[in-house]
């Protein structure tokens, strides 16, 4: 069978540092050891339902921004809200947060709009918490990996 799946990361990266956390979960999503996932990146204002609804699985990213996330993902939430209601629940998703403080807010509000959505958390959401730290790149990376070999492998 040639079809392959399609996971969708819509992430905002505001800054130098979170396009990196970006493009590390696209690396570890589009890992070469994974054949059968396709996978697109999107900034938030670039996305919108018909993305979500041809997707298999999504990532989401986004900055704490007063302790939400930021309004560009706000905005895509906005858009895609009634469109994908009733025709993705139970899509797969996991999200990464680049909080400069603890994330708790931002967190609350993707869960808030996902539960709505009746969307499927499939994976623990990374915090990239405080000063940023080059590690959260290698923590993006795997998430990416994780998500992306999750679906190859059938997993949902």
């Amino acid at each position: 069978m040639g079809d392959r799946k399609k996971l969708l990361v819509v992430a905002h990266a505001p800054s130098p540092n979170t396009l990196i956390l970006r493009q590390a979960v696209e690396r570890g999503a589009q890992h070469p050891d994974i054949e059968a996932v396709e996978v697109t990146v999107l900034a938030p204002l670039d996305a919108g339902p018909e993305d979500v609804l041809a997707c298999d699985a999504i990532i989401l990213g986004t900055t704490e921004n007063l302790g939400y996330m930021s309004g560009a993902l706000k905005d895509f939430f906005d858009r895609s809200y009634y469109p994908c209601l009733e025709k993705t629940q139970g899509l797969p998703f996991t999200f990464y947060i680049r909080a400069g403080h603890d994330g708790t807010g931002t967190r609350r509000a993707i869960e808030s709009i996902t539960t709505g959505l009746r969307w499927r958390l499939v994976q623990e959401p990374l915090l990239c918490r405080g000063e940023y730290r080059d590690e959260f790149e290698a923590q993006c990376e795997e998430l990416g990996l994780y998500m992306s070999a999750s679906l190859d492998a059938g997993l949902f």
